[in-house]
């Protein structure tokens, strides 16, 4: 090992020690379809939405102004986040999954929140899971199947078991339910409880991890890791009436100020037992704002979702995948500190094993690497070559350092132009200089063949290799991964 990095390590190394001792709680908060633009802090000049919850965090906190999700849609990012592993690895290969199906993280596959419940964690998730699992009928125990086939609108009965939930894969608690289409459908635990209107779910949530929080408080020696995938501002848009026009924008921003207010409350929850000192609290979302929100209304109106960057959900333009990450860890991290480096939010994995001090299970996390040293301000020391970004539709873009390819010809995704809309002659992919250009205007693709090529090489070996980080190399579950959609 080269001299430069046995002299990093080794301050790492003992703080991570210190980290292990402490054994602090982990917040995970995640909203859903939430542009960085919509985070006031990180938006100072074309951001309207007024969000003082995460920008108190942030101020208390750091700021990672290069973060990703793990895909520009929910289902793959949440895979990602779980597993520490790329969910195009997996057979769902675009787009999202729709609910009444085995659960898409294998049984014997590692998760974050079995990781750490075999530290001794109480582990919860009060949210949206959006990542399959089956209901089995209450009376009969049959599994039950869609309607007719029908992608929504099938709520499981009353009292249906789930075999195959968030229970199954680490979690202790859970309560909320599967994706938007099935909002109406509440479960606790591995039940549904509740059909109720979709409007409730928000404020359901934030009492419902508050209560967490709260029970917590009676065993404070166990250590705990609360996972919060808020719905919202996700579609359907659905502020309560106290939050109804609040914004004087529209119900977008409506939204997302009541989701800020869900996260200023539990963040007064950890306060009020005296959490608060030794709880790492992460903010962030699931991808970049849907065009359910109005972008355009709302750019007319002076705000800007993505705060400049090209692209919104779906897109492989960094609109689509650019996140807000926003961590407050009193004593550990600065406040008011700020991270340009760059990460996916596949490395909370990776992160929380070297908190915890345990190294990582076998065939687990192959593409997630800690950013624990960011908290102190040190350099991520990583074995991942770059970052693999994906799209809606499955297309792929790859990051390294400054440089980002598209294997692309538009968006990838939602916005104009789609594959379908770019000029006849265009090229097949798009290259950027994500330092002088963020806003990707500038394809250098034609231009800087040697770049592109060196890129498609390093996504090509992470993707053969079954990682992009360094191991044993690990097997993908399909054989039908196609890097060029269109050329």
């Amino acid at each position: 090992m080269p001299h430069f990095y046995k002299t990093l390590l080794a301050p790492i190394a003992s703080v991570a020690a210190l980290f292990a001792e402490s054994r602090p709680n982990i917040v995970f908060i995640m909203a859903d379809d939430l542009g960085y633009g919509d985070i006031q802090i990180l938006n100072p000049e074309n951001g309207k939405i007024k969000t003082p919850s995460v920008d108190q965090l942030a101020r208390e906190g750091m700021i990672f102004t290069d973060a990703h999700s793990g895909s520009s849609v929910c289902t793959p990012t949440r895979y990602g986040l779980m597993t520490g592993r790329y969910s195009w690895r997996t057979t769902l290969q675009k787009g999202v999954v729709q609910g009444f199906d085995p659960n898409l993280i294998a049984k014997d596959r590692p998760t974050v929140a079995s990781f750490l419940q075999a530290q001794g964690y109480h582990t919860g998730i009060v949210g949206k899971w959006h990542l399959d699992f089956q209901y089995a009928d209450p009376d009969s125990g049959e599994i039950l199947k869609r309607r007719g086939g029908a992608k929504r609108g099938t709520l499981a009965p009353i009292g249906s078991k789930i075999p195959d939930g968030p229970l199954t894969r680490g979690f202790s608690y859970y309560h909320g339910f599967h994706h938007a289409g099935d909002m109406k459908g509440v479960i606790e635990n591995d039940t549904v409880i509740a059909h109720e209107e979709e409007i409730h779910m928000l404020p359901r949530l934030t009492q419902k991890a508050i209560e967490y929080i709260d029970r917590r408080a009676t065993d404070k020696d166990t250590p705990f890791f609360l996972y919060v995938p808020y719905g919202s501002p996700h579609s359907p848009v659905l502020p309560t009436k106290e939050w109804q026009g609040k914004s004087g924008l529209n119900k977008h921003a409506d939204f997302v100020m009541q989701t800020d207010d869900g996260v200023g409350k539990i963040m007064t929850a950890l306060e009020k037992h005296g959490f608060a000192e030794n709880t790492l609290i992460i903010f962030t979302a699931d991808n970049g704002t849907s065009k359910g929100a109005n972008i355009p209304q709302l750019k007319n109106m002076g705000h800007l979702v993505s705060a400049g960057f090209r692209g919104s959900k779906a897109d492989l333009w960094d609109g689509g995948h650019r996140v807000p990450f926003v961590v407050r860890w009193p004593g550990q991290i600065a406040a008011g500190s700020t991270s340009d480096q760059l990460m996916g939010l596949q490395d909370l994995f990776a992160t929380t094993s070297e908190i915890t001090g345990k190294e990582l299970p076998a065939s687990s996390a192959e593409d997630s690497v800690s950013f624990l040293p960011a908290f102190s301000g040190k350099p991520i020391v990583s074995t991942r070559a770059g970052l693999i970004h994906h799209s809606f539709s499955g297309h792929f873009a790859y990051r390294m350092g400054k440089w980002k390819l598209l294997l692309a010809k538009g968006s990838g995704g939602w916005s104009s132009p789609k594959e379908n809309q770019t000029p006849k002659g265009s090229p097949k992919a798009q290259l950027y200089d994500m330092e002088a250009d963020p806003g990707e205007t500038t394809n250098l693709y034609l231009s800087h063949p040697e770049i592109a090529a060196k890129l498609v090489a390093q996504l090509e070996a992470d993707v053969a290799r079954g990682r992009s980080t360094d191991g044993a190399a690990a097997q993908n579950d399909t054989n039908k991964i196609v890097l060029w959609k269109t050329q």
